[in-house]
């Protein structure tokens, strides 16, 4: 038995006698049931409420039941609705073809009063067991979207969490190691300085005793020209004219290796700096040219090992074409490091690669309210899936204990977080390598 406010049955049929037997037969079990006595009036019904089930005629006038039911399954509104055929014909043809046009079951004429109950009350709870399944489907596919909204949103949280501390990482460190490579640095200055202001104070007197030693040599050879056997034994051993003329050029060349080391000494102080927590006015330049003299060792022609095997390397040309910057305020210590970051790279491609003529190029200049540095090689260049991935922390192309990946991450942090700026690149297989800083004159 069904409840009477369940959904109502539609009986379709031009008999009015097989309508009044069928509708007494269903409400005597409870059933509700509305009549249509053609195909297009049952359209109309099932199209404004939605009935529960459709007893169909075949044969009416107008449009016969399969027409309707071709109707009825062509409207997405009206599609689901369970169609039951009443027929007097028995032959399989028409069935097959009923079944195919979407019909669920066939009742045959006349009539059996507990067989059209029993295929009513089956369909009927097909239809409500079909009905459960679709709202439990929705309800599972309104929860998957939830879940997959909640997934989303949690791995969101999971990759700012991965980012915020992949970035903490970095900051901690290029702060450790600014920290030590600055107490290094600046030690290594300070110790210099001593022995090297010894040196260079003590060389001033040094060519002055040697030249008055020289003049004093000069007049003892002319008032006493004829020497006695074993002094002018021993000045021949000597070799005198020879150590009187090369003694001022070794001291020459002391006093110039004195210069470089003293040079040397003030490079090292300049990329030093420590400047993490206050910005400086600075010229660019400085910089630059301290991280290249703190790398000139490797600029200079050499051997490296590739492959297991040994080649010369010429010496790197390095191309500075600089333009007139103001000084920029900024974090010296720090654009050092960038600068050292980007040119230690570009020496590693320019070694990986060995072109015939290695070259660095370094240009600087001013555009809008910018000033940009652009350091370009002649290397191998970087392949697309490489430049894909050249920021990311701990990405490194290099063997094991000859990169920790973080430089260009670092570099790229100094420049857009501490700057305000843009670090940029481009890169062409077999053409080299591009790095562009962009700092804001502010």
């Amino acid at each position: 038995m069904h409840e009477p406010s369940a959904g109502f049955i539609l009986i379709v049929d031009d008999n009015s006698t097989n309508l009044a037997v069928l509708s007494q037969a269903l409400k005597q079990v409870g059933l509700k049931v509305r009549v249509a006595m053609d195909g297009v009036s049952a359209i109309n019904i099932a199209q404004q409420r939605s009935p529960e089930l459709i007893l169909l005629d075949i044969q009416m006038p107008g449009i016969d039941g399969f027409e309707t039911c071709t109707r009825l399954k062509a409207d997405p509104a009206t599609a689901a609705i369970p169609v039951i055929f009443m027929t007097a014909l028995a032959d399989s043809e028409s069935k097959v073809k009923g079944l195919s046009l979407g019909a669920v079951d066939y009742i045959t004429k006349p009539f059996e009063e507990r067989e059209v109950i029993a295929r009513v009350n089956i369909h009927l709870q097909l239809r409500q067991l079909t009905k459960a399944l679709e709202e439990k489907n929705a309800q599972l596919a309104q929860g998957a979207a939830v879940l997959e909204q909640r997934v989303a949103e949690r791995t969101a949280d999971l990759t700012n969490a991965l980012e915020d501390l992949q970035r903490f990482q970095l900051q901690l460190v290029q702060s450790e190691k600014m920290s030590a490579l600055g107490q290094l640095v600046a030690g290594i200055a300070h110790e210099l300085n001593n022995p090297i202001g010894c040196i260079v104070s003590n060389l001033a007197p040094a060519f002055e005793y040697v030249s008055d030693l020289t003049k004093v040599i000069q007049f003892y050879q002319q008032v006493h020209p004829e020497t006695t056997s074993k002094l002018g034994q021993a000045v021949g051993e000597v070799d005198l004219e020879f150590v009187l003329e090369d003694l001022p050029k070794l001291l020459s060349s002391m006093q110039l290796s004195t210069e470089r080391i003293k040079d040397i000494s003030i490079s090292l102080r300049n990329f030093s700096r420590s400047d993490v927590t206050t910005k400086l006015r600075a010229d660019l330049h400085d910089g630059l040219e301290s991280t290249l003299t703190i790398l000139r060792h490797r600029l200079k022609a050499g051997t490296v090992r590739l492959a297991g095997a040994e080649h010369h390397r010429p010496a790197i040309d390095v191309v500075r074409n600089y333009g007139d910057l103001p000084d920029l305020e900024c974090y010296p210590g720090l654009l050092n490091q960038v600068f050292m970051n980007i040119l230690a790279n570009a020496i590693d491609a320019l070694e990986e690669s060995l072109p015939n003529a290695p070259r660095i190029s370094i240009q600087t200049l001013v555009v809008g309210q910018q000033v940009i540095v652009r350091i370009a090689d002649n290397g191998a260049g970087m392949p697309p899936e490489m430049q894909a991935k050249a920021f990311q922390p701990f990405f490194t192309t290099k063997a094991i204990g000859k990169g920790t990946g973080l430089g260009l991450s670092i570099a790229r942090q100094i420049v857009e977080e501490k700057h305000e700026g843009q670090l940029s690149f481009t890169s062409e297989v077999d053409r080299g390598t591009e790095f562009a800083i962009a700092l804001p004159l502010g």
